[in-house]
């Protein structure tokens, strides 16, 4: 009894270890009602009073079990019983089964967890399921960011910081934790499915591995570290070779051309990971970096890579999720609120308080002041000592890509186009000194 409860005080002294967090912090755990999240549940509730954390739970309901609905029944239940808020998000997987069920659900399970406004998200992965990620991603052909893994703590720009203060904990550690604790948890039928790569490898590979190497969850998970690392050099190295090559989200063909082929294909992948975008194969991804670094200086070139596409237009490479071909009769109202999310056109245009610079105020007030899409003859006049121009030719003077300028906000007062996010404001509609004024952004969603 002794050296169970030794067992149980070391568990919570290495989960506490992993997680030195700032008094206060919000911890949203992800809870899925199996054993790896209920055991996370009851340490995290043990530890939050002591380090003034401020503890919630998430439950996915992907609807792919009928019995989805009982297990969030039982996550409910189990917060109640501790006290810590809980909510459930639903989620619809059909439009993502062409990835395979288990991408599409992991997919969808990280969207819901990006939405949360808390500081931190906190995952049950343990040290049985980074050998097996590890695995996957080797027998998938992947590179070292693959091979890396899951990292303890993953840091990312707008979303919650990724605990896993689990991954050096073994299954059977956890079991062993749930069973002094007398935890219940609930079983998902799937994990007993075998056809799914993942429970392969669980049921059939791996046991027989450990009858000859016993410690492959440790070794494997060092494996893991030392990718990791090595990954990170990688992107250091990157992160040199593009200093003075990236603009306006844009990436200079010129660096690719002037690295070696090695190097050129480490700052693409670095690149495209910044943006969000997936890895394509191996031998895509040599194929992009040939048509880029190829083509005729004043080329145009489209690629498509999944979901996503790349583009070179006047000496850089763009990349952007493959969006469907806008509504040219787009038509949306400001009524002086301080941000539109256009989801129709990918991205967000913001009005920005100013004084003495932007947008009149007072003048926007003169008529309707609506957002829409060039139809073609649109002109503007940013400089009353100098005529009229053409929103055609100040988009290419301004080096706009062509798959940029067909959904890019344009800010109407009237009939009058007034202001092009990005280029200018019309000069008879600019805020002159002391006089309130609203500047205009877009942001899109994919803008490095």
């Amino acid at each position: 009894m002794e050296n169970s409860r030794k067992s149980s005080c070391d568990l919570a002294g290495r989960v506490a270890d992993a997680l030195v967090l700032p008094a206060g912090s919000t911890i949203l755990l992800g809870l899925s009602g199996g054993v790896d999240s209920v055991v996370l549940l009851h340490l995290l509730h043990q530890l939050a009073p002591h380090h003034s954390w401020r503890l919630s739970a998430l439950h996915v309901h992907h609807g792919i079990s009928p019995h989805a609905g009982g297990w969030a029944i039982f996550c409910a239940d189990l917060c109640t019983h501790y006290g810590i808020p809980f909510q459930v998000e639903h989620v619809d997987i059909a439009p993502l089964r062409e990835h395979g069920i288990e991408a599409a659900a992991r997919k969808l399970r990280h969207a819901a967890f990006n939405r949360q406004p808390v500081d931190f998200i906190a995952l049950a992965h343990h040290q049985d399921d980074q050998a097996e990620t590890l695995l996957l991603q080797l027998l998938r052909g992947a590179g070292l960011r693959g091979a890396s893994a899951m990292p303890v703590v993953r840091r990312r720009t707008g979303h919650p910081t990724q605990l896993r203060p689990l991954l050096n904990v073994a299954r059977t550690e956890l079991l062993a934790y749930a069973r002094q604790h007398a935890l219940q948890w609930v079983e998902d039928e799937s994990n007993a499915d075998d056809t799914y790569p993942r429970n392969f490898l669980r049921h059939r590979v791996l046991p027989l591995l450990g009858q000859r190497f016993p410690s492959y969850r440790v070794t494997l998970t060092r494996s893991a570290r030392h990718f990791a690392e090595a990954g990170e050099l990688l992107d250091q190295l990157a992160q040199q070779d593009a200093l003075g090559a990236l603009h306006n989200g844009g990436l200079e063909v010129s660096r690719l051309q002037a690295l070696s082929t090695s190097s050129a294909k480490n700052l693409l992948r670095y690149f495209l990971h910044s943006l969000g975008a997936p890895m394509p194969q191996a031998v895509q991804l040599d194929d992009i970096l040939q048509q880029l670094c190829s083509a005729r200086k004043d080329a145009v070139v489209r690629l498509s890579f999944g979901n996503w596409q790349l583009g070179r237009y006047q000496g850089k490479v763009y990349v952007f999720p493959t969006l469907s071909e806008p509504d040219k009769k787009f038509h949306a109202q400001w009524r002086g609120e301080a941000a539109m999310e256009l989801s129709g056109l990918g991205g967000t245009l913001y009005f920005d308080r100013a004084i003495g610079c932007g947008l009149s105020l007072e003048k926007l007030q003169q008529a309707t002041v609506t957002v829409r899409l060039r139809r073609g003859a649109e002109r503007i006049r940013f400089d009353d000592k100098r005529p009229t121009r053409t929103l055609k030719n100040l988009l290419q003077e301004q080096g706009i890509p062509p798959w940029q300028r067909d959904r890019l906000p344009l800010l109407f007062c009237g009939e009058t186009l007034v202001a092009v996010p990005g280029i200018g404001v019309a000069c008879d509609y600019r805020a002159v000194q002391g006089e309130e004024g609203r500047g205009l952004r877009w942001i899109t969603a994919f803008a490095a």
